[in-house]
């Protein structure tokens, strides 16, 4: 049997030191890496690829959402938390198993033989759903993050102008610059605060604090004149989802 990679992702050392010493009981296991944040994460999972994350939750500045999110379908995630239980009922409705902090290495040794099986059905992680449903119910999203090879970009929404959808990616127009996220225009917007951000037309969600005016632009469309002076375009339904809105 080929050796299973792991890379150990928690922000506290003694837990970082005990998964090494129960990992040390397992033959056909290498530990690739330690990382004690999420953006050495991210790093780390683009350099040495592992076949597994060991991932904790709460860690600051990036958590293990984010990481996961970060990263993509790539390895198999094994969350190794203290988290609530609206998250737990999530890790188990998409098959993404936990360990509760504290855990024997008996359980471990179970998470391990589950991540083998998956590996080797070459199963995937869904990562948006898993990512959404963990959400706390009524908590939207305050920042959006973006992979730039082992860097991170993070973008707080409220600097956010507006989402372009291009193709299979977002275009993120916030503070002059434009960066490109592979998501869904539709997955991004279901995570935003539907009071401050408008889906004004198929490929445009607007933040309505940049809208300074509407203008007719032909029979039937409009377009949205943001306080800069740019203009995005205004569907028929965007335009009547703005003068619900805006009263």
């Amino acid at each position: 049997m080929s050796l299973l990679r792991i890379l150990i992702v928690d922000d506290e050392a003694p837990a970082r030191a005990l998964l090494r010493e129960y990992l040390a009981r397992q033959a056909d296991v290498e530990v690739v890496g330690e990382c004690a944040n999420g953006f050495e994460a991210v790093k780390a999972v683009s350099e040495s690829a592992p076949d597994l994350l060991l991932l904790d939750i709460q860690m600051p500045k990036l958590d293990g959402f984010d990481v996961l999110e970060l990263i993509g379908p790539g390895p198999q995630v094994i969350f190794c938390t203290a988290y609530d239980q609206h998250a737990l009922r999530a890790f188990q409705v998409h098959a993404v198993d936990y360990l509760l902090k504290p855990f024997a290495p008996e359980r471990l040794a179970e998470a391990l033989e589950l991540a083998r099986a998956r590996l080797a059905s070459r199963a995937t992680v869904p990562v948006a759903a898993l990512v959404a449903d963990a959400r706390p119910p009524g908590r939207f999203l305050e920042r959006v993050l973006v992979r730039d090879g082992a860097k991170v970009h993070v973008i707080p929404v409220e600097r956010v102008d507006y989402f372009e959808a291009q193709d299979d990616y977002v275009a993120i127009h916030a503070e002059g610059k434009v960066t490109l996220k592979p998501q869904t225009l539709g997955e991004l917007e279901r995570a935003l605060d539907p009071a401050r951000f408008v889906r004004v037309h198929r490929s445009v969600v607007l933040n309505l604090e940049r809208l300074a005016r509407l203008e007719r632009y032909a029979k039937d469309s409009h377009v949205a004149i943001l306080r800069d002076g740019r203009q995005v375009p205004v569907s028929r339904a965007g335009h009547a989802r703005l003068r619900e809105l805006m009263g």
